[in-house]
């Protein structure tokens, strides 16, 4: 079968580095020393009697899969990957084989697939302290067990991501979708259990102002998520694209802050003081009580600091590369900086549940308007220019894109 299969080597990866300083990042989907390709790979088997086969039905291109592409990643986390490996973490299909121990699940059955490879896929037993926490997505095994390295199916060799026909996975890592959600709905599970953990992790209070850096997909689903949770809370944003700023004004953001009235608008919104330094941008006083970062960048991380009140959280959920912090506010202000990773377990109606079902049943309940932020389909065959519409989304109002196979 035909699949998207990632590959990349320290030579070519310093040669496509060094010569997309001159061409721009077509270097790394077209051409010799491209990153990824159409590559004939066997139609998988379940490798286990509690694994199913899936057929493949739709799978979301995520920025994260535009970054490994690039080789924006940074290398740290190079110990959890396996290559080449066929990407595509975000995916919805349909069983057509499980094996005898696979629980619940039988063929026909429309699943979303959690893509984290941690203890139990990885037949590991006892389970390590993360995934009896709850918290699978912070594995302490990705690299152990009768797996390859790999996070998630998408970076590990062993398994085949969503850009593929087929793929097999673990029953633990099914959860069934509602016969009434779209494909479009369906595939926005992963994203979606993202944000939803996001914001169980940094729950704004009741009045409480809180801002969300980048709308575009987590983005969005974090506003929409917080407007569920709370809501009350007065909700400021600060995206560039206009596209993607309406849009999440539409999905229920109080108010887009541009970047160069940042202060200014902050200080109207929050009633913070602004201070001046010698040196260096402003500071405020009072300010947010919450921030999401979605950029993860140095410029949006210190000025997430600069912004946040005294004793306030910023929840980082944009992967970047190295940054340089100016941690003054976080020691004068006290503020917690906590990483965002995955989704797990989490307490939900009296009873332990998964976020991806939780995010599931909102998408369902419309809370989630999911299905509103797939803006472009596309064949498998046409994945390099689903990958230019992704590197330019504001030139072609780009939000989620996906992979649609036969249906």
């Amino acid at each position: 079968m035909k699949a998207l299969q990632f590959n990349v080597t320290v030579p070519r990866f310093i040669a496509a580095k060094a010569l997309a300083a001159f061409l721009g990042r077509r270097v790394f989907y077209q051409g010799p020393l491209r990153t990824v390709r159409l590559a004939e790979i066997p139609e998988p088997d379940p490798p286990g009697a509690d694994w199913v086969k899936i057929r493949t039905l739709a799978c979301g291109f995520c920025g994260s899969d535009l970054n490994l592409i690039c080789l924006h990643d940074s290398p740290t986390a190079s110990p959890f990957t396996s290559f080449p490996c066929v990407i595509g973490h975000e995916v919805v299909g349909e069983v057509v084989e499980a094996g005898p121990e696979a629980g619940e699940f039988a063929p026909g059955d429309r699943v979303a697939v959690n893509p984290t490879l941690s203890c139990q896929p990885r037949g590991l037993s006892p389970l390590c302290p993360s995934c009896r926490a709850g918290r699978p997505g912070c594995c302490e095994n990705f690299a152990e067990g009768t797996l390859p390295p790999g996070l998630f199916i998408g970076i590990c060799r062993g398994l085949n991501g969503g850009f593929a026909p087929y793929l097999t996975a673990h029953a633990s890592q099914l959860h069934r979708v509602p016969g009434e959600l779209s494909l479009e709905a369906a595939v926005m599970t992963e994203p979606a259990a993202v944000a939803v953990q996001t914001v169980i992790d940094n729950p704004p209070a009741t009045g409480e102002h809180v801002m969300v850096i980048g709308c575009g997909v987590i983005g969005n689903l974090i506003v929409q998520t917080l407007r569920a949770f709370a809501p009350p809370c007065h909700i400021a944003v600060i995206e560039p694209s206009p596209f993607a700023a309406d849009l999440a004004l539409d999905c229920g953001a109080d108010e887009v802050i541009p970047v160069a009235d940042v202060f200014h608008r902050t200080s109207h919104s929050t009633g913070a003081r602004i201070y001046k330094p010698m040196l260096g941008k402003p500071i405020a006083m009072g300010g947010f009580h919450r921030i999401y970062d979605t950029v993860g960048r140095g410029a949006t991380l210190n000025l997430s600091l600069r912004l946040l009140t005294a004793m306030g959280t910023l929840s980082v959920v944009g992967i970047g590369r190295d940054v340089k912090l100016d941690l003054t506010p976080t020691w004068l202000k006290l503020q917690t900086v906590r990483g965002v990773y995955a989704y797990g377990f989490t307490q939900w109606d009296g009873r332990q549940r998964h976020v991806f079902d939780i995010a599931l049943e909102m998408i369902r309940r419309d809370e989630i308007r999911a299905a509103d932020l797939v803006t472009h389909r596309f064949a498998l065959e046409d994945y390099r220019r689903m990958i230019a519409v992704n590197i330019h989304k504001n030139r072609h109002r780009a939000i989620k894109t996906m992979v649609v196979f036969a249906e």
